[in-house]
């Protein structure tokens, strides 16, 4: 067996300090090779592949670890799904406790896991000990809270099923908690795959939680590179994936589980800005710019890496940071008076040398320190570049690694559209001592999480995650929670027939009396608040069951749904009207609907065949839908979140932007509204493409919206051929999400083509009840229709 002394002399650290030797002994233990930990044992796995581990401060070897091929792939996620319903069905107070049990056994073995960190991947100790162990207990016990709540705060939801996970290797250990956290807390169980630079401490991990009592299966660990990921994403027993990694990894996951019914979230890149108004606390602002930047040698996913600051303070505020760069320590990551520690690995340190000299050659200003990085290991000293035009390469792409660039603004207008000028949208700091702007400035940024006057703060109660390319999904707090659970069966996701034990109702032919008669009648397309021609000038008919003419409706192409994009973005004002006059619009147009009733039930009848009554029955509940949504409109609030700092961390409900709606096939007045009511009542504009076979109730709607203040834009009617205009919709990079309610294949094109500016996505294509007000209403539809902000403002002398 390998010894501690000889682990270290290899590594070329000399004689290994007391605090340090339960990580080495550790490894010595494992005779430095791991294999898989899978159903609460090791195993070799059914591979002879392996890499090694090696330590990025010395280039040695630190273990060896095995490369996960499909068979291990399938009998981790075997074991997952057999512990499932085990897991799935103890109480929430005994899942909660396991969690705490697992706090607690991190909190006893900080030290082994905070220099095992630092060996693995070249943090500094200081980062790992005082932040990355701490945090990671903190995720562990805040979400055993959730386990015990719930039962009681998610009635009507159980867990996902198995979740498959994959982690980055810039915080290996913190990433894991954040991932398996509330993954554990509501009964699902887990197959993860950390980064094959970084897999020492979620192998840990794994033993430790074993030997704390998880049953076995419930959290399996898989190590390879990302062939091993590929397997896991298109494993056909994973019911979700959860990555965090590069936008163009997320890229590809996104194409690959379009139509799986695989849940998704990704926490992707960002090239976040750090604005500086000319009131800042100058100070203050450098050492915010150190923990920025250069913490972790600049390798976070929400670093600061883009230094935007007011003309007038620009200078000054350079001067202090060269003083500061100065002043900085690279060197060995177990050295607790080290400020930076090593680049993970060859490849990146690679990557930062070509971004940094592509700088160089695009004419901006390179500064460095004056002194130089060890030669041993994979330094790369702290950098900033100033005279950086906004379309730079390195103000364009993330560099992740210790590099700064600097850019200038004269307003906050021109602050906020440098800010907004990367197609990322992870996080941003916002630097002032005037409350009123700081908090005007905020929400304009987009951003998921949004710091002021401070940077980097991160804390289990409060969700973190990205708009546009940084992802979509939210990790920690209650938002982190709805992405690990699914409704229950038994909640109201049946068909008509199971929950009623009848089968479903027949459409019945309308009697020759009914008062619809043929209308031979055109209807436009809806789009910036008129009704337009459609681009190709063609028409669809639209049939009674008998057979008889209806009416045409449009067919609508790209160029119709291009259109309607440019007036939904045109409508923006809609999202800063106050959630009052929304509602009181809402209400407006439920009267206007009322009025027209008799209408638009005989409308419904004569598309369908139902009787008018039932008819009636769809648009008496569209008109009370439209009534709950006026009144969630001023009610759907954010929180503050209890984070662990001496201030507030607001949580802010925000409109997603442009919403393209592909509305379901039955019910056609109820199912659109059920759909276009949320979104537009929290502030989105949309994009609707109703019932293909029964347009009408939705082209009837034409006249009401009219008549009912709804602003010009805001909502914008395409008929057609629902399942293409869909995917056109999921392709266009100015919508920021789409909803699809339809057949499988047309929604997996949807999720597919979504990829493009990785925009989120709601697609089903399992029937829904649209009476109930379980499935056809509720929460569930705010929460798609809305993005979190989290705003950190710290207070206090």
């Amino acid at each position: 067996m390998t010894t501690v002394s000889e682990i270290f002399e290899t590594m070329a650290y000399g004689p290994a300090p007391e605090s340090d030797k339960p990580a080495l002994e550790w490894i010595a233990r494992h005779d430095g090779a791991f294999g898989l930990f899978i159903g609460g044992r090791w195993t070799q796995g059914n591979s002879d592949a392996g890499f090694d581990v090696i330590n990025p401060a010395t280039t040695a070897r630190l273990a060896r670890v095995t490369q996960a091929g499909q068979q291990d792939v399938d009998t981790a996620v075997a074991a997952a799904r057999k512990a499932f319903p085990g897991w799935s069905t103890l109480s929430g107070h005994a899942r909660a406790r396991h969690l705490y049990a697992l706090a607690r056994a991190v909190q006893k073995h900080s030290r082994l896991l905070a220099v095992l960190e630092s060996l693995d991947n070249g943090k500094s100790i200081r980062e790992t000990r005082d932040l990355d162990i701490p945090l990671v207990a903190r995720h562990l016990t805040h979400h055993a809270g959730w386990a015990q709540l719930a039962e009681s705060e998610f009635a009507g939801y159980g867990p996902v099923g198995v979740v498959g996970q994959i982690v980055p290797w810039n915080f290996p250990l913190l990433m894991v908690a954040w991932k398996i956290a509330p993954a554990l807390a509501v009964g699902n169980t887990v197959v993860l795959k950390p980064a094959e630079f970084t897999p020492l401490t979620a192998l840990c991990l794994a033993e430790i939680a074993h030997e704390a009592g998880l049953p076995a299966g419930v959290l399996n660990v898989l190590t390879g590179d990302g062939r091993t990921g590929e397997l896991m994403v298109n494993h056909p027993d994973i019911d979700k994936i959860a990555f965090t990694g590069s936008t163009e990894v997320g890229r590809i996951i996104r194409k690959a589980t379009a139509g799986s019914g695989k849940k998704l979230s990704l926490e992707l890149g960002g090239k976040s800005p750090f604005i500086v108004f000319d009131d800042a606390d100058l100070d203050s602002v450098v050492e915010g710019v150190v923990d920025a930047i250069w913490f972790n040698q600049g390798q976070v996913c929400c670093a600061g890496s883009r230094l935007l600051v007011h003309e007038g303070i620009a200078e000054r505020l350079v001067t202090k940071l060269r003083a500061r760069m100065e002043k900085l320590r690279v060197g060995p990551p177990l050295d607790k008076a080290i400020d930076m520690g090593a680049i993970v690995a060859p490849v990146q340190l690679e990557r930062i040398r070509s971004l940094v000299n592509t700088g160089v050659e695009e004419g901006a200003t390179m500064w460095q320190p004056s002194w130089a990085c060890p030669t041993d290991g994979y330094f790369y000293p702290p950098t900033l570049f100033t005279n950086v035009s906004p379309a730079a390469t390195i103000a364009q792409v993330e560099i992740f690694g210790p590099v700064l660039v600097t850019m200038t603004f004269r307003t906050p207008a021109e602050a906020v559209e440098l800010a907004n000028n990367t197609p990322y949208g992870l996080a941003a700091s916002v630097w002032t001592e005037n409350i009123n702007l700081a908090l005007d400035v905020a929400p304009k940024i987009k951003a998921g999480v949004v710091w002021i006057n401070c940077t980097n703060l991160f804390d289990a109660a409060s969700g973190f995650g990205g708009y546009r390319e940084s992802g979509f999904g939210r990790e920690g707090g209650k938002e982190g929670m709805w992405e690990y659970v699914k409704r229950d069966a038994g909640s109201g996701m049946r068909d008509a027939k199971k929950k009623t034990g009848k089968p479903a109702r027949a459409p019945r032919i309308p009697h020759p009396a009914s008062r619809i008669p043929p209308i031979d009648r055109t209807y436009k397309l809806f789009i910036g608040g008129a009704q337009v021609r459609p681009d190709q000038g063609y028409s669809r008919k639209i049939l009674a069951p008998s057979g008889a003419l209806l009416a045409e409706v449009a067919e609508g192409n790209r160029k119709d749904i291009r259109n309607a994009v440019e007036a939904a973005h045109a409508a923006d004002g809609w999202a800063k009207t106050s959630g009052h006059n929304r509602g009181q619009v809402l209400y407006y147009l439920a009267e206007n609907l009322a009025q027209r009733a008799d209408e638009f039930a005989e409308r419904i009848s004569g598309m369908t065949g139902r009787d008018l009554g039932d008819a009636r029955r769809e648009v008496d509940a569209s008109i009370s839908r439209l009534f709950s949504y006026a009144a969630w409109a001023d009610k759907y609030d954010g929180a503050v979140h209890q984070t662990p700092i001496r201030g507030v961390t607001l949580a802010m409900n925000e409109p997603i932007g442009v919403i393209g709606i592909a509305c379901p096939e039955a019910e056609p007045l109820l199912g659109f509204v059920s759909l276009v009511g949320p979104a537009v009542a929290v502030g989105n504009t949309v994009i609707a493409t109703p019932s293909e076979a029964h347009p009408l109730a939705a082209t009837e709607l034409y006249t009401v919206l009219d008549a009912s203040d709804v602003p010009a834009g805001v909502i914008n009617i395409v008929t057609g051929a629902k399942d293409a205009l869909a995917k056109v919709l999921a392709e266009h990079d100015d919508v920021d999400a789409v909803w699809f309610f339809g057949n499988h294949a047309a929604g997996a094109e949807v999720e597919r083509a979504s990829a493009g500016n990785m925009k989120r996505t709601w697609v089903e294509w399992h029937p829904r009840d649209w009476h109930d007000g379980g499935q056809g209403e509720g929460r569930e539809f705010l929460r798609e229709a809305t993005q979190v902000k989290n705003i950190w403002i710290p207070y206090g002398e």
